[in-house]
């Protein structure tokens, strides 16, 4: 391994207690790949497994916490019926000695009717994303609101029982956590909006409910994240004086981890132009670095994790790039990181093991992961 790459590979040991080999995490990524009542299928199986050896944790796709909160091939963390097919899944990530965390989440307002079988999606409003097609929601009563705290706490408690070492809360990418902080989706009057301070309700709400489920049902240390998007582009949207405020609210809480969802790591403020600082590092600067943040956006190179951690985080969330080249980890242990894939290759799509809707979605989308088709 080259020495400037040794940092990669430090232990780091969670406020809970619990300790990953590494610096490197596998980022959330959905896979659209379960079967249609939310279990795991083999192929979402062998996608870890192949993924997972080397890492310090793997983080999950999203697993819905109610069957109204799904998209289509979302995992089901809604029902004790999936907590086996839950377990097999934490199984196949620890079997290469990876720590395996559970990604849960609400789709809210992002979802549709045709996914959910008639149903009109929920939000905190009845406002309408600002996509193409969006459907208007229909907003939830304060009694249906505390019903998913409830299932948040529920699906934690699930997880746990399912042999996780930990859950992150899916607080970003316009879901409903963050549907419920945003001022744009979030237009209630009510203990659940209203000003700032109402509108962080729910996520502090819902961080309550997952402390209380392990904390009553965790035999040994485990671990609870939380994905925030720090800012929004819409108008009202979140800002980043706003999720200051909520970070600093989530900095009590025990937490072990914030995880910045950006598309770029070194990425600075959307809004405000003049300010080139990393919004990574501003956030961490903010909180101090016994509230540690996990970066992610567009890491690729070792290098690229390197400049990353010395923005002052502690971890690194890779995505993509383990899409493209699955040994990273062990490529860059083995010093052999010139060897790294940075693009799809036809010919190694059996090498990779994508599910048939990841590979769907990779070809139909060629600048998400450009295919670079060397074998014609």
């Amino acid at each position: 391994m080259n020495p400037k790459y040794s940092k990669l590979f430090e232990p780091f040991t969670f406020s809970s207690g619990v300790t990953i080999d590494n610096r490197i995490i596998m980022a959330p990524m959905t896979t659209n790949s379960s079967f249609e009542n939310g279990m795991v299928t083999t192929d979402e199986h062998n996608y870890y497994k192949r993924r997972a050896a080397g890492l310090g944790a793997v983080i999950t796709s999203c697993a819905q916490v109610m069957e109204n909160g799904k998209f289509a091939g979302s995992l089901s963390a809604a029902s004790d019926n999936r907590i086996e097919s839950l377990s097999k899944l934490a199984k196949s990530i620890q079997s290469t000695g990876a720590k395996a965390i559970l990604q849960i989440f609400h789709v809210g307002r992002m979802g549709t009717s045709r996914t959910l079988r008639g149903e009109q999606p929920v939000s905190a409003s009845a406002v309408p994303a600002l996509r193409d097609f969006a459907e208007t929601p229909r907003a939830l009563s304060d009694e249906e609101v505390r019903e998913l705290v409830t299932a948040y706490g529920e699906a934690t408690r699930r997880a746990i029982l399912a042999g996780f070492d930990g859950v992150e809360l899916h607080g970003a990418n316009t879901y409903l956590i963050q549907q419920f902080f945003s001022p744009h989706s979030n237009r209630r009057d009510d203990f659940w909006g209203g000003t700032l301070e109402k509108r962080m309700n729910f996520p502090l709400a819902v961080v309550q409910a997952a402390k209380e489920a392990i904390k009553t049902y965790a035999e040994k240390p485990f671990i609870l994240g939380y994905r925030i998007s720090p800012e929004e582009m819409e108008e009202p949207g979140i800002t980043l004086d706003d999720t200051l405020q909520l970070v600093a609210k989530l900095k009590n809480q025990g937490l072990d981890y914030l995880h910045v969802s950006v598309g770029n790591v070194m990425q600075s403020s959307m809004r405000d132009k003049s300010n080139k600082k990393p919004i990574i590092q501003i956030l961490q600067e903010q909180v101090g670095k016994d509230f540690p943040i996990i970066g992610v956006g567009l890491i690729q190179t070792p290098d690229e994790a390197i400049n990353a951690l010395d923005l002052g985080i502690p971890l690194i969330a890779v995505g993509r790039e383990l899409i493209v080249e699955p040994d990273w980890i062990k490529k860059v242990k083995e010093g052999k990181e010139k060897t790294i894939r940075t693009k799809i290759r036809l010919q190694d799509r059996a090498d990779l093991i994508l599910p048939d809707a990841m590979w769907e979605y990779v070809e139909s989308n060629p600048g998400w992961l450009p295919i670079v088709e060397t074998n014609r």
